[in-house]
């Protein structure tokens, strides 16, 4: 009797890649950076993330950001429908402060009801927190009116902003060019100030995560960015406490 070419074989599952954690990220349509700084960020054993985009104008504005809020629900659906998902974040700081973090959280848990949430504000306050500090120096790429709806952000939430600096500019997909150079430059003009205890770098677009060990070496004190910050966070909400030192204070915790 000639054998059959083809055979049917048995199999066994595993937990798979997201075998500790498995973590959604909502990313804005125009973020050039986000994806790129959590797949260095995010490399720890048995950890995975899984995107999907929201629709978002490129102008840095309040009345463009809140276009975004009835957007949200709709892209965390279409993150792994159906699959255990353990935390899921929404990657932008300045429209989950105009929308509201509670806004942000309840339109996310319309698609995934209990899911825990973060968001890059969520994260800084929480990463200013964890390293305790209480008085910080805050760069952003926006406009005047964001700056300071920012700053009285974080400082009715007890956190003292002291020093503020901008580059001012609100295209987003420019925002997320502006080299290496410029970021060490302005990260280190604030953290020369005594009334500076730690640094926060806002803004997803900005390409700051993988300079922030080398920043905390050359100026001897923190240095968090929206990414960084939500990564970390993202992962702690997922009980993911790996001490990772090599990338920054924050993660040493």
């Amino acid at each position: 009797m000639q054998d059959d070419p083809y055979v049917r074989v048995d199999f066994a599952l595993d937990d798979g890649i997201c075998r500790r954690a498995a973590i959604g990220l909502v990313v804005l349509a125009t973020d050039h950076t986000i994806e790129h700084e959590w797949r260095r960020l995010l490399t720890q054993d048995g950890v995975a993330f899984y995107e999907s985009r929201v629709l978002n104008s490129p102008d840095i504005t309040p009345e463009r950001l809140a276009e975004m809020e009835e957007r949200i629900a709709p892209a965390v659906a279409l993150i792994r429908p159906g699959e255990r998902i353990d935390v899921v974040a929404f990657g932008c700081t300045s429209a989950s402060m105009v929308i509201g973090e509670d806004h942000v959280f309840a339109c996310i848990h319309e698609a995934r009801p209990g899911v825990a949430c973060t968001t890059p504000i969520t994260a800084a306050l929480a990463a200013l927190s964890a390293l305790g500090v209480q008085r910080a120096g805050l760069l952003t790429p926006y406009v005047r009116s964001i700056n300071d709806y920012m700053r009285d952000y974080i400082e009715a939430r007890g956190v003292g902003i002291t020093r503020m600096v901008s580059f001012e500019h609100a295209n987003d997909n420019e925002v997320a060019r502006i080299d290496a150079a410029s970021l060490l430059a302005a990260v280190e003009r604030l953290a020369q100030y005594p009334d500076v205890d730690a640094v926060f770098v806002s803004c997803t677009s900005l390409r700051i995560a993988e300079l922030i060990p080398e920043l905390e070496e050359r100026i001897g004190k923190p240095v968090i960015s929206s990414n960084f910050a939500m990564a970390w966070h993202a992962l702690r909400l997922a009980g993911v406490e790996d001490r990772e030192p090599h990338r920054g204070k924050l993660f040493a915790l």
